[in-house]
């Protein structure tokens, strides 16, 4: 219930929209039985073969819900997968902007595919909340309320039957559906796990064949679904199993009216042409109580979706912005490490320990060293991606915590060696930097890269498509085209992580020179394992 109740708070669903489908649902049962009722009326009075004028009234009843119930369907259904795409849209918006700001330090521990499956599949379960699992209850209680009390006003023991079959089918069904579907929680884990299998293999797909591991991870897959189909079979089981208890019911039920209609006509109590209309009228109602057992087997698997979405927006962001954020910095300023220690994790050794580095304006600085020696971490603490755990990060003397993440991000253009390139052409994924960007200002940018030469050649020039992550480019390539994105940022300070990776000594030498004459005076930050461009630089700095 706590799940369900965070669940509901996540969705913010107006009140009025879900009494709006509620009731337009269980108007729909109440027509459906009041049509099923006058017809069995007509039918049973029509053959005594009365006066024509007699039947007027039944007549139009047969014609006033035959009419009202798909006109309740209609508006019914529109109502409620409204609510239900509404609160989509906002579950999914909420959850999307509650995890943006734990990227990329705080979602490292979930699988790709994983958190995937988690945004997308696990929010998309949440639809079906007010439409699946909030709405059929209540509907089912208005509807069934109202058609037990008009049986009970023709006959109060054919009422007493209809409320006990109504309560049975309504408990029983669901019940049995809920012990039977037990592992209807663990699908969606179970979908997590095939998704992050399917997503790591489809990007690795090279390297697993190569190094002849294809079909041991073509095995991971097939058991991750093997175990999503053996957990969808017993779902199916139980709502087959549920189903056909509820259709046991009605029977029951039904069987039940007949019986005390037929003692009571028999007594001389019930009109006979009363005896088909009760027995009609049971038979509609249970559509109140049919899509319950949907629902204990739909609940399960919900919440569990749920769950997942829940332990994401329980994470907490470790880089917040202040409560009275300092202005945005202004150039010249000089960037500082002071004495910082960071870690990414609390139980994981540091990543920095006791690091100082200045940038003054203008400089030109080079950061080496071996492998996780912590490069990348500087990069991460500039762009407030990590906040330091000891020691202080200065931008304009004053610590980055002070200012706004976006402010402080303006002020530092990157170009990372894992820049990430959309799947769109050449020109937009420059122009991400800087979306007025003229392509002028931008083929500038290409050619300070030294790419331009060889987009002008291609057919189809800036529009060019780099296919998702830019597999259609060679590494060096991607890079460059990362440089010249970061080169259109009009930031005071650039940071070059690894520019000359997957380039020969000789491109690598040209490149260099050619970013550090196209930033001017800007202040660059240069981290790399090679050689080229250190010559250029006023400091390097080892770690």
């Amino acid at each position: 219930m706590t799940t369900l109740r965070r669940l509901l708070a996540l969705a913010g669903a107006p009140r009025s929209r879900v009494a709006l489908a509620v009731t337009l649902a269980a108007l729909t049962v109440v027509f459906g039985a009041g049509l099923m009722a006058t017809a069995g009326y007509l039918i049973s009075r029509a053959a005594e073969r009365p006066a024509i004028l007699s039947l007027t009234v039944a007549i139009v009843g047969v014609r006033f819900f035959g009419l009202s119930r798909p006109i309740a369907r209609y508006f019914d259904r529109l109502a409620s997968h409204d609510l239900a795409l509404r609160v989509l849209t906002r579950v999914r918006a909420r959850v999307y902007r509650h995890i943006e700001p734990l990227a990329p330090a705080q979602l490292e521990a979930y699988r790709d595919g994983d958190l995937l499956a988690r945004m997308v599949a696990d929010v998309d379960a949440l639809q079906g909340l007010h439409l699946r699992v909030v709405g059929p209850p209540l509907a089912a209680i208005l509807a069934g309320a109202l058609t037990a009390g008009v049986a009970a006003a023709f006959l109060p023991a054919a009422g007493l039957v209809l409320a006990a079959g109504l309560i049975a089918g309504g408990v029983a069904a669901p019940a049995l559906t809920g012990a039977l579907g037990r592992g209807a929680n663990r699908q969606a884990a179970a979908r997590g796990e095939l998704a992050a299998e399917l997503v790591e293999a489809l990007t690795a797909g090279p390297e697993l064949v190569v190094n002849g591991a294809g079909e041991a991870a073509v095995a991971r897959m097939r058991d991750a679904d093997r175990t999503l189909v053996r957990l969808g079979r017993r779902d199916a089981f139980a709502g087959g199993a549920g189903d056909a208890l509820a259709v046991a019911v009605t029977g029951a039920t039904v069987a039940g009216v007949l019986a005390v209609a037929i003692n009571a006509s028999a007594a001389g109590n019930l009109d006979r042409v009363l005896i088909a209309m009760l027995a009609l009228l049971t038979i509609a109602a249970f559509e109140a109580v049919t899509p319950l057992a949907g629902v204990a087997r739909e609940l399960p698997a919900m919440l569990a979706a749920g769950g997942r979405v829940l332990e994401l927006m329980d994470r907490r962001a470790a880089v917040v912005d202040p409560d009275h954020p300092a202005p945005a910095p202004r150039a010249p300023f000089t960037v500082a490490l002071d004495d910082v220690r960071a870690r990414y994790a609390p139980h994981e050794p540091p990543a920095l320990d006791g690091l100082n580095l200045r940038l003054d304006p203008g400089r030109k600085l080079a950061l080496v060293g071996p492998s996780g020696a912590g490069k990348t971490t500087v990069v991460n603490l500039l762009l407030r991606f990590l906040d330091p755990e000891a020691g202080h990060v200065r931008l304009a003397g004053r610590d980055l915590r002070e200012y706004r993440q976006d402010d402080v991000r303006r002020a530092i253009a990157v170009a990372g060696q894992d820049s990430y390139l959309l799947s769109a052409s050449i020109r937009d994924n420059v122009r991400l930097a800087r979306p007025d960007a003229t392509d002028a200002e931008i083929a500038d940018a290409l050619r300070h890269a030294r790419i331009w030469s060889w987009v002008e050649r291609l057919p189809d020039g800036l529009d060019t498509p780099v296919g998702e992550d830019g597999r259609e480019l060679s590494g060096g390539q991607r890079q460059r085209i990362a440089i010249a994105r970061a080169l259109l940022v009009d930031a005071p300070v650039l940071v070059l992580d690894e520019p000359t990776a997957h380039l020969d000594p000789a491109t690598a030498t040209e490149l260099v020179a050619d970013v550090f004459a196209a930033a001017g005076d800007r202040s660059i930050l240069l981290i790399t394992h090679r050689p080229e461009g250190l010559d250029l630089v006023d400091e390097v700095v080892s770690l």
